[in-house]
């Protein structure tokens, strides 16, 4: 196939479709390809940024169905020229990626020339980072028992855990008072202790005074 390429400037070269959003973006748009043509879309995504694309092809016209012989070739490429997604002569398809490298990512799609020429219209949405995931997958009833019984389970193990944590403050306050009544205790019959001896020991010598005193060694 001989192929070719739209240009803004007019000259011959490949038309560079560019759509610069935040992190967090959604490309929902439709537009017009001709066949020999090629027209890419850019998306600027983070690194390690989740992104998913789908595209299919719509007749121009309601009252007219889409032709067998309409079909395009899409490649998506990284900022660095690796393929992340490519399909040849479909009518429709979807990519998901998570990105391994920042920058511009493209997406382009390219119609086989036909004589005469033919226009075909695409629709294609990109979405990245938190629009990227599936919501309308999660909001469904079944899911949302399951996430409460999840979450009722989480509750019940962070209320466990909190009540052990008051457990164990309670038990290690029992342990100071303990402590401090043991320690307390200690310094009393020490006390008694050292009293006791002190007693005994002036006894002893009041014992000695008076036994000297009577063998008149005093």
């Amino acid at each position: 196939m001989g192929e070719r390429s739209t240009s803004t400037s007019g000259a011959g070269g490949l038309f560079l479709a560019s759509l610069l959003f935040a992190a967090v973006s959604a490309t929902a748009l439709r537009f017009e390809l001709e066949s020999g043509f090629t027209k890419c879309i850019s998306e600027d995504i983070k690194l390690h940024e989740v992104a998913v694309g789908k595209y299919s092809l719509a007749s121009l016209s309601d009252d007219v169905p889409l032709p067998d012989s309409h079909r395009v070739s899409v490649k998506v490429t990284s900022p660095y020229g690796n393929s992340i997604h490519y399909a040849d002569q479909v009518d429709s398809g979807n990519f998901a990626f998570t990105s391994n490298e920042a920058g511009d990512y493209l997406a382009c799609f390219s119609a086989h020339d036909q004589k005469p020429p033919v226009r075909m219209a695409v629709e294609f949405e990109w979405r990245t980072g938190f629009a990227a995931k599936d919501w309308t997958g999660v909001a469904n009833k079944g899911q949302i028992e399951a996430m409460e019984l999840e979450l009722k389970k989480l509750e019940d193990v962070v209320k466990s855990i909190h009540d052990e944590m008051f457990y164990l403050r309670e038990r290690e306050e029992q342990m100071q008072d303990m402590n401090r009544s043991t320690n307390s205790r200690m310094a009393w019959l020490s006390f008694l202790s050292l009293s006791v001896c002190l007693s005994v020991a002036g006894l002893q010598l009041w014992h000695l005074k008076k036994f000297f005193e009577k063998k008149k060694l005093l």
